[in-house]
């Protein structure tokens, strides 16, 4: 079963057909957009409760539409930046 397993991975892995190819890289981006967002440690603040997350991502959205917005991607990118630098991967 697990060698079978092992198999039909190893299989999916090399598959090129491009529906394939954009789902493995869709699947890569949600996951690394989830690890920033326990990078940021909102899971612990919240309690992990996604109600609030999602909020919290929509307020950011809603300030990019806004007036300031380069002002604060250019806050934003200076935070972000500071913290990769400080916070283990």
């Amino acid at each position: 079963m697990q060698a079978s397993n092992r198999l039909q991975a190893k299989r999916a892995r090399h598959d090129t057909r491009e529906w394939q190819v954009k789902r493995r890289e869709r699947t890569r981006q949600l996951i690394e957009l989830g690890g920033l967002v326990a990078k940021a440690d909102l899971i612990e603040l919240t309690g992990d409760d996604r109600a609030v997350i999602l909020g919290l991502l929509v307020e950011a959205g809603a300030k990019l539409r806004g007036e300031g917005r380069e002002q604060q991607l250019l806050l934003w990118r200076r935070r972000g930046k500071r913290t990769f630098e400080v916070t283990p991967a």
